[in-house]
C-alpha cells in the first residue's frame, strides 16, 4: 500500500526539515495513524521505506512510545492522567466517571470512544486533568467528565480543541493559556497542521455544539443546552 500523493508530499516536506531522513520517523508515525486510523503493518512499512529504516526499527519506535496506537481507539481517545498530582486530587473518580458514562473500561474502545489512563501529561497545577485526542482539559470533576462524554456521544464534534473543552468542562488551570489555538485534533492523534492531523476549529464555543446541518439540540446535564 502507498499513501496518497498529498500525504506523500507532506511526508517528504517533513523529511526535508531534518538533517537525516530517519529523524522524521516519529512525525511520520502520526501520519500513518491518520491514514489508517491506527498504526498498521502497512503504515509502518511505508514509514520505513520513506525514512530508510527497517520495518523492525520503525516498529521498535512505535512500540516504545504509548502515544502510538496499533489498536483502533474510536473517534475520541480520552486519556485520564493518573500520576501523583491527579491521583491525589481525584483522578480515580474522574476515570471511573468516564468509564461509566462511556460504557467502556480503561484500555478498551468502541467505535466512538476509547478510554485509557495516562501517565503525567504535564498539567499538575490543573489536576485532575485529561486529554481528548491529545487536547488538554484541566480541573475536571467526575460530574463534568460525565457531561464531556455525553457531549462527545451526542454532538460528535469533528474537531476537538483544548480551548473548547476547557470552556465547557474544565475547572482550575495550571496557568493562563494565553494564546488561543486556532486548530484542533481530527482524530485520536496529536494535532499538528504540517502532519495533516489538525483542522481549523469549528466555529462556536458553546455547550451542546452540533455537527453542521443538524437541527437537534443537545441538552447537557446541569442546565446547559
Amino acid at each position: 500500500m502507498t499513501w496518497p500523493a498529498d500525504t506523500l508530499a507532506r511526508a517528504n516536506d517533513i523529511i526535508a526539515r531534518y538533517p537525516k531522513k530517519r529523524s522524521a520517523v516519529m512525525p511520520l508515525l502520526y501520519m500513518a495513524m491518520k491514514e489508517d486510523g491506527r498504526l498498521t503493518d502497512d503504515g509502518m512499512r511505508q514509514v520505513a521505506e520513506l525514512t530508510g529504516l527497517t520495518p523492525a526499527q520503525v516498529q521498535s519506535v512505535a512500540s516504545f512510545y504509548v502515544m502510538y496506537k496499533t489498536e483502533a481507539q474510536g473517534k475520541y481517545l480520552v486519556s485520564v492522567c493518573s500520576s501523583i498530582s491527579c491521583f491525589l486530587l481525584g483522578a480515580d473518580d474522574v476515570l471511573h466517571a468516564v468509564e461509566q458514562a462511556a460504557g467502556v473500561p480503561a484500555g478498551e474502545a468502541d467505535d466512538e470512544i476509547g478510554v485509557e489512563h495516562a501517565e503525567c501529561i504535564g498539567a499538575c497545577g490543573g489536576a485532575p486533568a485529561c486529554l481528548v485526542n491529545f487536547e488538554l482539559v484541566e480541573g475536571l470533576t467526575p460530574e463534568k467528565a460525565k457531561e464531556m462524554i455525553d457531549w462527545l456521544r451526542n454532538a460528535k464534534p469533528d474537531v476537538i480543541n483544548a480551548d473548547e473543552l476547557q470552556t465547557l468542562f474544565g475547572g482550575r488551570r495550571s496557568f493562563d493559556w494565553a494564546i488561543k489555538d486556532e486548530n484542533g485534533a481530527v482524530g485520536p492523534y496529536p494535532a499538528f497542521p504540517p502532519f495533516g492531523t489538525a483542522a481549523h476549529n469549528t466555529p462556536p464555543l458553546e455547550p451542546g455544539r452540533l455537527p453542521s446541518g443538524s437541527a437537534r439540540s443537545v441538552p447537557l446535564e446541569g442546565g446547559a443546552s
